[in-house]
């Protein structure tokens, strides 16, 4: 006959210490949990994406004030450069803000530490939101009245300008060609947007080094009534740059160079028979 596995108190006591046990064994591992948890937050904000919020209405109607965007970062780890069309978050060139009396106390501090592994913007945080309307090497301009010219090519900008805004009127530009590795923006609510245009007596003559660029805006992530992404307009991919005007000369001398070489090779050959055959008589 099998010998009893234990009073029933005994039994109850040997479930207690267990339960105690898997307690104890949560609570340790609930610190490894967290720093996994912070690591891959860290990683994922400073490799692929980081949100932000829209403190003011300068980019209305496309982005509101209080919306929360994610800013694509991990395209430019493989060479990506912005291009026009693109909304993207770029840090204070340098004057562009202005000082900013910073926050300070205990919120301030939960803030910051929250930003640091992407979960909330920092209370010391310089960076603007900006459509890129031009590129380095494009020339750009735009005169009381009329549209935002790129390359001398009007720019159609009724998918994103804010309703009632002229193109430039309170601040007309250009021409003003954009140096290689710079980006000219704008917002677009227009009149109500200290971009590129205002900054014209600062280093960089209001464009912004595209080393200054944290992302491009993809997506409207909060609130979910809003959410949506953020395309290029079409009227962009219209639009013609230096290099592809310039394409059909460049491919036109890369098959020129053959056929010249060819024909000098046929004129050498031909004075060398001339030569072997000597004079006529």
């Amino acid at each position: 006959m099998p010998e009893a596995a234990g009073t029933p108190e005994e039994k109850e006591k040997e479930k207690g210490d267990e339960g105690r046990r898997k307690h104890r064994s949560f609570w340790k591992e609930l610190p490894i949990l967290i720093g996994i948890a912070v690591v891959l937050a860290l990683f994922i904000k400073s490799f692929l994406v980081q949100a932000f919020s829209i403190p003011s209405d300068s980019m209305q109607n496309t982005l509101q004030r209080g919306d929360r965007v994610l800013v694509d970062k991990l395209t430019p780890w493989f060479g990506a450069t912005p291009e026009r069309g693109e909304v993207v978050v770029f840090e204070d060139p340098g004057g562009w803000l202005g000082d900013s009396p910073s926050a300070g106390g205990f919120g301030a501090a939960v803030q910051d530490a929250l930003s640091g592994i992407g979960l909330m913007p920092s209370s010391e945080d310089k960076d603007l939101i900006k459509r890129v309307i031009a590129v380095g090497g494009d020339t750009v301009e735009c005169h009381k009245g009329g549209p935002v010219l790129v390359n001398g090519e009007a720019v159609d900008e009724s998918d994103y300008l804010y309703p009632g805004n002229s193109a430039c009127d309170d601040r007309p530009f250009g021409p003003i060609e954009v140096p290689e590795g710079r980006l000219w923006v704008m917002g677009d609510h227009r009149q109500d947007s200290l971009d590129s245009r205002y900054h014209q007596n600062l280093a960089g003559q209001g464009t912004v080094s595209e080393d200054d660029v944290v992302g491009r805006a993809i997506v409207i992530a909060w609130p979910v009534t809003r959410w949506g992404t953020l395309p290029v307009p079409g009227s962009f991919d219209a639009l013609a740059g230096p290099a592809a005007v310039g394409a059909p000369g460049a491919v036109a001398l890369v098959g020129a160079v053959p056929l010249v070489l060819w024909r000098r090779r046929l004129a050498a050959g031909a004075a060398a028979r001339i030569e072997t055959r000597g004079p006529a008589g």
